[in-house]
């Protein structure tokens, strides 16, 4: 199974307002930036898209670390927020569809989350920074 490392981060002008996400995906000395925007969303909208759509981008099933400085989206998986959500059956929760469509995706995967700190010297959580908010001028 090929092992790849995804770092992914969600930006917003306003909450809501104009979002932009971004991801890089890395297999061996492969590197592959990936990008795109909303005219109104949300944060954490963008920083579960960011992470779909990393995923989505994989053709076979790989085991995944993802790199995130959104602890909604890595609290979500490591601490177990999930099984809770599904036993109320979604009432109550901020973007289920995002969140059925990620968790459908990890169960295709071996998914790894990790926290990172934001805005700090990672390099690669700086760099999708960078995607995300490029993203949001467009989407302006």
């Amino acid at each position: 199974m090929k092992s790849v490392t995804l770092y992914t981060d969600g930006a917003c002008s306003g909450n809501p307002g104009a979002g932009g996400w971004g991801a890089v995906l890395i297999y061996g000395d492969f590197r592959k930036e990936i990008s795109g925007g909303n005219p109104s969303t949300t944060n954490n909208q963008m920083e579960l898209t960011a992470v779909i759509e990393g995923l989505r981008r994989l053709k076979e099933k790989c085991s995944v670390d993802v790199y995130s400085d959104s602890a909604y989206v890595v609290n979500a998986f490591n601490e177990s927020w999930i099984p809770n959500w599904i036993s109320r059956a979604w009432r109550n929760v901020k973007n289920a569809d995002l969140w059925q469509t990620l968790i459908e995706l990890t169960q295709m995967h071996e998914v790894r989350f990790h926290k990172v700190k934001g805005h700090s010297d990672n390099e690669l959580n700086n760099r999708c920074d960078e995607l995300a908010r490029a993203e949001i001028k467009k989407a302006k």
